[in-house]
């Protein structure tokens, strides 16, 4: 049970650093970027380098993952999307934009993979996860730690540069009303270039960890696009600690779900995994479009008091009738 648990965290891992990247570009630059998928397959096939060309430990390649992760959201939004923008572009535009530069990413990494595949005699597509390579601590596999801690510092450095920084007090500001800030004095195009180096960096670190449990390919970001934004849409698209929480629910919720059903009916369903992400991101849609962290909790809350003192009364009322 423990080892299905842990798993399932190592995962919801994985999507918190996915999620925060793609919520954060949105909140500032108001775009939806649909290469956010693919941007992390650049990560999972530097760590493929690493291990099977330079018989490196993959963790050594979140750096460069990181840095190169960065460069690719950097040239999405200041090569395209900015251009656009000036342009009067809208926002269906936009998203066609990333989709467009996603299939860029995607050709890349296709003629990547091909070259690894002529020259040095690997296979890089549907190649088993790394977990024969993975160190063990205490008994526990260095995904679980290393996919854990990066959370727990993300989490930490996110709130420390939002609340005791200039920085992140004018990305706050940006985020709230980006004209009144200009006039403020914020450099808005700086909080926005930051934020889209943070979001690729981010995605491509968690592209290093990827091939510890997927098969690896570069279609995989085709793949990771739905719980992606599964997670983000969850936890609320306009917040980063909403971010957060949604990958944990959505990323435990796809796990754990996907193995109780697959245990009751029967192995086959594995390949259906991916409608739990859409059935969760369907009933955000219809029930709290602005996620978890966009509802009035405290009026919920009393709503369902009132209705329940409300049944209370008619139950004591049928009680003394009778």
């Amino acid at each position: 049970m423990w080892i299905l648990i842990r798993d399932a965290i190592t995962y919801a891992s994985m999507l918190i650093l996915l999620s925060t990247g793609l919520t954060l570009t949105y909140i500032t630059t108001k775009v939806p970027n649909f290469a956010h998928g693919e941007i992390a397959v650049i990560g999972l096939f530097v760590a493929f380098t690493f291990l099977r060309i330079f018989g490196l430990s993959p963790y050594l390649a979140m750096p460069v993952a990181f840095v190169l992760g960065a460069l690719a959201a950097l040239v999405l939004y200041k090569l395209i999307l900015r251009p656009l923008m000036k342009r009067g572009a809208t926002l269906d535009h936009l998203m066609i934009a990333t989709l467009g530069y996603d299939i860029l990413i995607f050709a890349m990494l296709n003629i990547y993979a091909d070259f690894l595949t002529e020259t040095y005699k690997v296979k890089t597509r549907g190649f088993m996860p790394f977990r024969a390579y993975d160190f063990t601590f205490l008994g526990q596999p260095g995904v679980f730690i290393v996919s854990v801690a990066a959370v727990v510092i993300l989490m930490v450095s996110l709130h420390l540069l939002l609340t005791k920084t200039r920085f992140g007090i004018a990305m706050r500001a940006t985020i709230e009303n980006p004209h009144l800030a200009s006039v403020c004095g914020v450099n808005v195009e700086l909080v926005y270039t930051v934020s889209w180096i943070l979001a690729g960096g981010l995605a491509s670190m968690a592209g290093v960890l990827l091939p510890f449990y997927f098969r690896g390919s570069p279609c995989l970001g085709f793949y990771l696009i739905v719980p992606v934004f599964t997670a983000s849409i969850v936890g609320g698209f306009y917040s980063i600690y909403g971010a957060m929480l949604g990958g944990a629910i959505a990323g435990l919720s796809e796990y754990l779900i996907t193995y109780a059903v697959a245990s009751a009916v029967g192995s086959w369903f594995l390949s259906y995994r991916i409608a739990i992400p859409l059935i969760m991101l369907a009933l955000t849609l219809l029930l709290a479009p602005e996620g978890l962290t966009g509802v009035n909790w405290r009026k919920v809350l009393r709503t369902l008091k009132l209705r329940l003192s409300g049944l209370w009364a008619q139950l004591g009322t049928l009680g003394m009738r009778r």
